[in-house]
């Protein structure tokens, strides 16, 4: 077999009876396996979260190639770059005693400061997602053509849930972010987004996602309990070390 049709998302792996049935490719399924790694290891604060990320992000990248979604194609350039730095970040010392970046809380001027944008954002993308997701998928395919794809440039029907599409796709960018600065607030943010997801999916009638973010809720979930504790021991653990300062004082 032609290692290329392992890509293809023609190439089915397992017919789920959900619904009126629904083909699982070889690419979806192992792209949504490493999906779910990157996020159980993100939940438990390990590195190696963000080489799963990466493989999830880029064969993802592929089946949204094949099936013509552009605009959402070009997000995952955001997500590898942000997975990318994610890594960097979670690795490199944050001063020169060798400190490691640690899981907090954003202060109440970084909190009221990203709920503004993100409710800006949110707003703005709710008016504009059609014409902005239009422009994203053109620019996708004129940069395509530029590499050689030949490929035409798609047409695209107007946003189902313009209001709930723009509140997943600005909440997942700011938690990403929020991720790789390792805030609490990201699982927060995650739980809500698969929340939205699991209902947007089901009402339109694609019960396979909606089962696969009803798991990514479990583990946003369990990930928001694991930092909020790990978080109260860092900060006693900080508390600690400037009252022994004070007193060696």
């Amino acid at each position: 077999m032609d290692i290329l049709t392992w890509f293809d998302i023609n190439n089915t792996l397992v017919n789920i009876p959900i619904g009126g049935g629904y083909a699982m490719s070889w690419i979806e399924a192992i792209g949504t396996i490493f999906g779910l790694l990157c996020i159980w290891n993100a939940s438990q604060e390990k590195t190696i979260n963000y080489l799963f990320g990466l493989i999830n992000v880029v064969l993802f990248a592929i089946i949204f190639y094949q099936i013509q979604l552009y605009g959402i194609l070009l997000l995952q350039l955001f997500f590898f770059c942000a997975n990318v730095y994610g890594w960097y970040a979670w690795t490199r010392p944050t001063s020169e005693t060798g400190d490691m970046l640690e899981i907090r809380w954003l202060s109440k001027q970084k909190m009221a400061f990203t709920a503004a944008v993100t409710v800006l954002a949110i707003a703005v993308m709710t008016v504009y997602i059609d014409p902005i997701f239009f422009a994203l998928a053109n620019v996708t395919v004129d940069i395509m053509n530029l590499l050689g794809a030949d490929i035409s440039r798609p047409e695209l029907s107007p946003d189902a849930f313009p209001f709930w599409d723009s509140v997943m796709t600005i909440l997942s960018v700011v938690a990403q972010i929020l991720m790789t600065r390792k805030y609490v607030e990201n699982w927060i943010l995650w739980v809500v987004i698969n929340v939205i997801s699991v209902c947007i999916y089901a009402a339109q009638g694609v019960y396979a996602l909606s089962i696969e973010y009803a798991i990514l809720l479990f583990i946003a979930a369990n990930g928001t309990r694991h930092w909020m504790n790990q978080a109260k021991k860092n900060q006693r653990k900080t508390n600690g070390m400037k009252e022994d300062k004070v007193s060696a004082v």
